[in-house]
């Protein structure tokens, strides 16, 4: 899963720790924090960082020939989300798939 949040000064590729975690739901059973639980962390790696959308912002003052028109563009980071951690569970990374290259057809020599 891919999410965006506020932009985080952190190298790229790099995984990163949340360990306020709120609320934990897993199907049925929900786990939930006063205010947060204890020893949960979310795992996750940063994959860059972007600009959003522009908003313009505008000021305007009747009457006085006044009006002014700003726009603005936030930074942020998008992460993927690699596990989420219950209480004493460790996060073990996951090897990447690596495929055997292609055999070499058997060289024979015909004379």
């Amino acid at each position: 899963m891919t999410i965006q949040v506020d932009r985080l000064h952190v190298e790229t590729g790099v995984p990163i720790e949340f360990d306020k975690v709120l609320v934990i739901a897993d199907g049925e059973n929900i786990t939930q924090g006063t205010p947060i639980i204890k020893g949960a962390k979310v795992v996750a790696t940063n994959r860059g960082e972007g600009r959003g959308r522009k908003i313009f912002v505008g000021k305007f003052k009747a009457k006085n020939r006044y009006a002014r028109r700003n726009g603005h563009r936030q930074w942020f980071t998008q992460l993927d989300i690699n596990g989420i951690l219950k209480p004493g569970e460790t996060y073990v990374p996951r090897q990447p798939k690596v495929e055997a290259p292609p055999a070499e057809p058997a060289v024979t020599t015909e004379k």
